[in-house]
């Protein structure tokens, strides 16, 4: 689950690659959008005395480290694991307490779904398969070259850097920390700077467990991002927005580092005419919910048959009513990150009902800035130039939009940029293989929302501009290692016949092989 995190200013746009999302998704002639300020979001109140060590320092000596020791055993590496594991599991409470801190309100019980659970689930599962995923795998040997053979070593790049976001701070540092460890590698975590008591907790958690040259944190604002992500680390991961990851693989590329870039953008909903309205909609309403539809795989808008529409808009407020009753002082609730965000989102509600989308709210009361509450709304058929279907909303606010026909609504998500997620609602084969065959993005629900992102063995990613690369189950254990080729020669060999001067043995060879 990802959104923008923040990290570097760069010299030359003065764009904070540690400022939060607000609206960093390309249009579609590929210019970076931007309706939020470029100016980093104003500093938090540091809650951090403990003294902050050199990056360059650290990174020198985890290299070192690595040389010495460039392959940890199996044991070693269930070790790390488990060290995470139970240090999460000590922690949780401290978790939950942190996040609040930081947001205001956020679900105690969304923080443990979302920042606990997944990435013990993501431990469990490294644990369960790494013995395998560490063999080296066999591969064939093209056959002019036989008795020789060939395989597939998997090696452990060195130091792995992880700059994470604001939304799901804990999940968002430790799921990729999980699979780099999963790998050998050492790790160094650069967390956001707008959620600062969480920053603080995972710095305490990873001194209880690693040494300094196994995994480090360094927190800090702009300028610590911005020297963060020029490292040359062997592989960098971030996760933020589509505008910042620019940034962030811009330097990278100093040191032609690797980059994974977990992004975001506009995930489409459909609605198929053969499901009902009322399920849909209370599945679509909780995946929206969650955490204030601050995550970065939010169902973004949704398409729904015009014939449907009042009957889906009835449908999510009693779905709403159901999850959230008495909202403005439910819990379960979680309120907008910060100011700038709210302001942001109320925003985006202005520039829709100017320009003539109906607005309903679905929960009663208006948004309070003071609390930063913001109950989920809906923009009603929003034109094409409105900011809600221009940028990632990244917040409790859902546009819906009618079809006629299936096809309307494939080729609308086709003309724009892929999107990280994609979910559709029907129970009608032939029209779920259609869009599945007719559409690509990062990852797929059908029936559902965001529930792919917790299963341990998929990876997670996305496609074009909503990602590069991925993290989670092998395919992320992959991303933090080397697949290195080796090829045995056999003692006895036919190199001669390969080797000037060239006689009849080579032309005998060449006629078996590629004919007169």
């Amino acid at each position: 689950m990802t959104t923008s995190a923040e990290t570097p200013r760069t010299t030359e746009s003065k764009t904070s690659v540690e400022e939060p999302r607000d609206g960093g998704r390309p249009e579609k002639n590929g210019a970076a959008a931007d309706t939020g300020s470029s100016a980093p979001a104003p500093a938090e109140k540091e809650t951090k005395t403990t003294e902050q060590p050199d990056m360059h320092a650290v990174l020198k000596t985890m290299r070192a480290a690595h040389r010495a020791a460039p392959a940890p055993s199996y044991e070693q590496r269930i070790e790390w694991l488990d060290k995470l594991e139970d240090a999460l599991l000590a922690h949780k409470d401290d978790i939950v307490r942190a996040i609040t801190k930081d947001f205001g309100n956020r679900s105690r019980h969304e923080s443990l779904v979302s920042e606990v659970f997944v990435v013990i689930g993501a431990i469990k599962h490294a644990r369960d398969n790494l013995r395998e995923w560490m063999e080296p795998e066999g591969r064939e040997v093209t056959w002019a070259f036989l008795p020789a053979t060939a395989e597939l070593q998997i090696q452990p790049l060195g130091v792995v850097g992880i700059i994470s976001p604001w939304n799901y701070p804990v999940q968002l540092a430790f799921s990729p920390l999980v699979g780099a460890l999963a790998a050998g590698n050492r790790v160094i975590i650069k967390p956001s700077e707008l959620t600062p008591h969480t920053a603080e907790l995972i710095d305490t958690i990873v001194r209880e467990i690693f040494s300094p040259d196994q995994v480090v944190v360094i927190t800090g604002g702009p300028e610590v991002g911005e020297a963060f992500s020029r490292l040359p680390f062997d592989h960098l991961v971030f996760t933020g927005s589509t505008r910042i990851g620019k940034v962030v693989m811009r330097n990278a590329s100093e040191n032609l580092t690797p980059v994974t870039l977990e992004l975001g953008g506009k995930s489409p909903t459909i609605v198929g005419d053969d499901f009902a309205i009322e399920e849909a909609a209370l599945r679509i309403m909780a995946g929206k919910c969650f955490n204030a539809g601050q995550t970065c795989i939010a169902p973004d808008y949704v398409f729904v048959p015009t014939k449907k529409v009042e009957a889906f808009v009835a449908a999510c407020k009693k779905a709403v009513t159901r999850l959230y009753p008495n909202l403005r002082t439910n819990e379960d609730y979680t309120t907008v990150v910060n100011e700038r965000h709210f302001d942001r989102l109320r925003g985006y509600l202005d520039d829709a009902r100017d320009k003539g989308a109906r607005i309903v709210e679905l929960s009663d009361g208006e948004p309070d800035r003071g609390s930063r509450k913001m109950g989920p709304i809906l923009v009603v058929q929003p034109s094409e130039e409105t900011v809600v279907m221009q940028e990632e909303i990244f917040g409790p606010i859902l546009p819906i939009v009618t079809y006629e026909k299936l096809d309307e609504a494939i080729e609308y998500v086709n003309d724009h940029p892929r999107p990280l997620a994609l979910y559709y609602f029907g129970h009608d084969q032939a029209s779920i293989d259609h869009v599945l065959e007719k559409t690509i993005s990062g990852g797929v629900c059908i029936n559902e929302t965001m529930l792919h992102v917790a299963q341990d063995d998929l990876p997670f990613g996305g496609v074009g501009p909503s990602v590069m690369g991925h993290y989670h189950a092998h395919e992320g254990f992959l991303s933090f290692s080397k697949q290195k080729p080796v090829f045995y020669q056999s003692r006895l060999n036919a190199r001669a016949l390969l080797l000037p001067p060239y006689g009849k043995a080579a032309n005998m060879f060449f006629r078996v092989t590629l004919g007169k």
